[in-house]
């Protein structure tokens, strides 16, 4: 397969003010569930476009492209495409949005999200200068492609251990992903487990419902790839459940059990938790009488109270939120203030808790179906081959795969629901 990467650019070398600014977030969010203070400086991107001139010279190199004159022939990702590969297949755009992110808050090197390539640097740089924002560019380094060999990552368990070679693990490009975050994620797990091998204990995997890691491997060893694989949202059917603001509560005390995290973040899951408990039963518990709230909730248009109701049912209307309900409702707003440390961010997850109740209920039932499923061992119980009731197609897949369980079985495309229902028939007999 094939990827590529951007020129990485001097950032004393751009003309800021021919660009417009596009500002990140400046809440009380961070990257860690650990709550210190310091937070990372909020550094904003700058976006411009490429225009007819740039395209013009960036054609002009094509001939001499590893992407385009036969030197790479393998299949490149299909989301986040070359410049050369833009120009090719939208050749009637007059322009291309480029993103200009920041590296880091102590270095002047900025990442050009957009223009991945693989042409002569000469060809970069002249194309890039006929931007005005880079008239007088300056690079760290170019953009460039490399081609890649991986192994069929459904030759893998869901450990990331190699099915053929026992206490070998594969983790990144060689299992045929593309993304920093994707190798990242397959690291960590093939980590812990190269370490259980060696140490003892039960393999460690994430279900599906789980964590977004979850999905990624299990889509590896159960689909294959026929071209370079990156993590989406839109993969997951459990998206409800794998939420940013949960992502602790679901991971941590695992971590913790593996001996990962620490206990001062095993600490603050727990303390967390508790906060957000208490917040919730607050709101089921708490009645509001209509004389003392109507006025207020007319003011932030809502419907008035006919009769008396818990603080719970007030929550649950999408014109309200708890900081506005706190302003009208002295108990909560007392209840919020004894809340010291990670205010705003355990005050967010008991709201989503209470609000989407109903959505993570009907989901995690969903999950709970198909966890069953996960519990009910099928590898080296059947020879695939000699069940005739079994769709030719779904006969060969399952023998390819060898699928662990009915609920990875189930997943594998081609198999369908009528192929599982054989395959439970058998496992009861």
């Amino acid at each position: 397969m094939k990827t590529g990467t951007p020129v990485r650019i001097d950032g004393r070398s751009v003309h800021f003010e021919e660009m417009e600014i596009q500002e990140g977030e400046h809440d009380y969010h961070k990257f860690s569930f650990m709550g210190r203070d310091r937070q990372l400086k909020q550094l904003p991107c700058w976006t411009c476009f490429t225009n007819p001139e740039v395209h013009e010279v960036l054609r002009s190199g094509l001939p001499d492209s590893p992407l385009y004159n036969g030197q790479i022939q393998s299949i490149g990702p299909r989301y986040c495409p070359s410049i050369e590969t833009k120009l090719v297949t939208f050749p009637e755009r007059g322009q291309h949005q480029l993103f200009l992110e920041p590296e880091g808050e102590s270095t002047q090197e900025y990442y050009l999200n957009g223009f991945s390539s693989s042409l002569p640097l000469h060809i970069q740089i002249e194309a890039l200068k006929k931007i005005p924002a880079f008239r007088d560019l300056a690079i760290y380094r170019p953009g460039y492609a490399i081609e890649y060999d991986y192994f069929d990552p459904t030759q893998l368990n869901h450990n990331l251990e190699t099915k053929q070679i026992s206490n070998l693990f594969f983790a990144g490009q060689i299992n045929g992903t593309t993304g920093y975050e994707e190798a990242g994620g397959q690291g960590l797990i093939a980590g812990i487990n190269a370490h259980i091998n060696c140490h003892g204990g039960a393999p460690f995997t994430l279900g599906r419902d789980e964590a977004y890691i979850g999905v990624l491997i299990d889509d590896l060893v159960t689909k294959g790839v026929d071209e370079p694989y990156r993590m989406f949202t839109s993969r997951a059917e459990y998206r409800i459940l794998l939420r940013q603001d949960d992502a602790d509560m679901r991971l941590t005390e695992r971590a913790y059990r593996l001996g990962l995290a620490k206990r001062e973040r095993y600490d603050l899951l727990t303390e967390k938790r508790d906060s957000v408990d208490r917040l919730i039963r607050f709101a089921q518990n708490y009645s509001i009488k209509p004389a003392y709230i109507n006025e207020g909730l007319e003011a932030l248009g809502t419907a008035p109270l006919k009769q008396g109701v818990r603080l719970i049912d007030l929550i649950l209307r999408p014109q309200l939120d708890m900081a506005k309900l706190s302003t009208l409702v002295p108990a909560l707003k007392q209840e919020i203030s004894v809340i010291k440390n990670r205010r705003e961010e355990i005050v967010e997850a008991a709201e989503i808790k209470m609000k989407y109740q109903g959505y993570i209920d009907r989901e995690k039932m969903i999950a709970d179906k198909i966890s069953r499923l996960e519990h009910i061992r099928i590898r080296g119980k059947f020879d695939y081959s000699q069940i005739h009731a079994l769709s030719t197609e779904a006969r060969q897949k399952l023998e390819r795969i060898d699928p662990e369980t009915i609920a990875q079985a189930s997943r594998i495309p081609g198999i369908s629901p009528s192929d599982i229902n054989i395959l439970l028939l058998l496992v009861g007999r």
